[in-house]
């Protein structure tokens, strides 16, 4: 072993929550274990998401009153996933997510709680409308992380107020219908922050950290107590096998080649080709244009690429978590439209004026429905999302906040929003047929003014009335766009990651093309191909199972039960 530079048990690659957990898990039955990233931030789209993981027959669902069954959740996910993901992969994720949220609450500072959040397809057989299968973090102090906050990630800008101050879902709720006590809060938030001295002086981050920086903020103070190292700006450059077996990597570390031995196994967990143009045009032609995506910039695919040059296979590299994107021009990254489409006061248009699905749905849904029409029409890249000046008061719009004055926004949003006295003026700033939008708006007025929305059924189910206005009656996601002025923003079909990558199996163990494990070699999160094929069943079905894969991964290494 003298070629080599260093030796550990396990070797994380990728700083996002699977990584760590999964070093973590490892590290806590005596391994030793290095983790390496390669951006200079740590935390990866994790520290940038909600943090949302979706845990069937959890304790803390268990304690809010809901009892779930395990075999319902399976048979809910195995009715969305695709085909060739196997029974024993869903089988795996179900039956180990609950003692994975046991195991991260008892072990490090994050903290769950189960959401009454429906979830996506809650109509299907095993579905919960009721919820509580999705788990969100509870706000956590980052001032023990010490100088480590100043290289997480930032939240994304979907994900905080004014792109720094960090927010949680309880908060965001009450901003957004601006209810009871929301202004003395929202000072108190801002004079928590401007306060903090002497440590404003010298960074913007925001210590109170809330959804994914919570997240990963609690695991990296876990890890840090455990000694746990994670070095920067080291970019994985290859896998090293030798005969049937896994025995190191070669990482770049100051600019130069170092090799790293593992006893143990080499766990990928550097997310997907998000960023990768050429890949993206080569396996997702459907969501091609990486600039819209919301990954962050350094998920380029490396490890997928040095795991198929030492003989992996890949599963479902066609997939994608799509979305609907703001792209605001100047950003690396598009910001994921969740909440707006369902409020009432607006609806989605394509290029022709003429409407085409359901805003109300799924991201997942309405991103896959805008990426096909797109593809089929030509028509849906920009599609745009228009409302009234009631809608503008009431409610944000991807970067366009209420209550300030369009003049007050940055020039860049400015230049992307269109403004008009009339729907036929606005149509004009669009480009779009006068009388076609005219027709639509019209049609879709005398529907909403009853609460009812014939051709595509908004605000009918489960999952639409959510994140709809519950002040609006009879339908929280209608209600006529007629209040001038009126405007428009461009929403593009996108993602929040890609979901293909390396075939596992059910210990998260890369295999190979005849469909043998690659001994020491392990794939997470979007490094792997997902156990949720190409549907999107809930909030959480990403960070979930890579975690909880994780964890699998980490205790099949280890052969642990701690």
């Amino acid at each position: 072993m003298s070629n080599w530079d260093k030796q550990v048990d396990i070797l994380v690659v990728g700083s996002g929550a699977g990584g760590m957990l999964s070093a973590l898990v490892a590290a806590a039955d005596r391994a030793d274990v290095l983790i390496v990233e390669k951006a200079a931030l740590w935390g990866g789209t994790s520290a940038t998401s909600g943090a949302g993981i979706w845990i069937p027959g959890s304790d803390v669902a268990k304690a809010a009153g809901f009892e779930d069954d395990l075999d319902d959740a399976f048979t809910y996910v195995r009715g969305l996933s695709a085909d060739n993901v196997p029974d024993a992969n869903i089988r795996a994720y179900v039956d180990n997510a609950a003692p994975m949220l046991r195991w991260l609450m008892a072990n490090t500072p994050v903290q769950y709680m189960a959401f009454p959040y429906p979830d996506y397809h809650a109509e299907n057989p095993g579905g919960s409308p009721t919820g509580y299968r999705t788990h969100l973090p509870m706000p956590l102090d980052g001032k023990p992380l010490g100088a480590a906050i100043r290289t997480q990630r930032f939240p994304s800008p979907a994900a905080s107020l004014f792109g720094y101050l960090n927010w949680h879902f309880t908060e965001t709720y009450q901003l957004l219908y601006r209810a009871k006590g929301w202004m003395q809060n929202l000072t108190f938030s801002m004079a928590r922050y401007w306060l903090d001295w002497p440590f404003r002086f010298t960074s913007r981050k925001d210590r109170r950290l809330t959804l994914g920086n919570a997240l990963t903020g609690g695991l990296r103070m876990a890890l840090d107590r455990r000694g746990v190292p994670l070095w920067l700006d080291a970019p994985l450059k290859e896998l090293v096998r030798d005969g049937d077996r896994i025995v190191g990597a070669v990482i770049q570390r100051d600019g130069k080649p170092y090799r790293i031995a593992v006893r143990k196994g080499v766990v990928l967990a550097a997310g997907g080709f998000d960023k990768n143009q050429a890949m993206r045009e080569t396996n997702a032609p459907l969501y091609s244009i990486a600039q819209y995506s919301g990954g962050v910039t350094s998920n380029t695919g490396d490890s997928i690429v040095a795991g198929q040059a030492i003989g992996a296979d890949t599963m479902n590299m066609q997939s994608a978590w799509a979305a609907p994107v703001f792209y605001v021009p100047g950003e690396d990254r598009g910001r994921l439209c969740t909440i707006e489409r369902a409020l009432p006061g607006c609806i989605m248009v394509n290029q022709k004026g003429d409407r085409y699905l359901n805003e109300a749905a799924s991201y997942h849904i309405v991103g896959q429905q805008m990426a096909r029409r797109q593809a089929a029409h030509g028509d849906a890249g920009p599609s745009w999302m228009v409302f009234d000046h009631r809608y503008r008061h009431q409610f944000p719009m991807g970067p366009l906040y209420p209550l300030i004055p369009d003049w007050l926004h940055r020039g860049a949003v400015r230049r992307i929003l269109k403004k008009g006295a009339t729907i036929e003026a606005l149509a004009g700033q669009m480009g779009v047929d006068p009388a076609a939008l005219a027709s639509t708006v019209t049609r879709f007025n005398d529907n909403a003014g009853r609460g009812e929305d014939p051709d595509f059924h908004r605000g009918e189910a489960a999952y639409d009335k959510m994140y709809g206005d519950p002040r609006q009656v009879p339908n929280p996601c209608l209600r006529p766009i007629d209040q001038g002025p009126f405007y428009a923003i461009p929403i593009y079909p996108g993602d929040i990651g890609t979901n293909g990558g390396l075939r596992t199996n059910a210990t998260a163990q890369v295999l190979d093309e005849a469909g043998a494990p690659i001994a020491g070699l392990y794939a997470v999160g979007n490094n792997a191909a997902s156990a949720m094929g190409e549907s999107y069943p809930g909030a959480g079905v990403t960070i979930g199972p890579a975690m909880t894969f994780g964890y699998i991964a980490a205790r099949h290494m280890t052969g642990g039960n701690n």
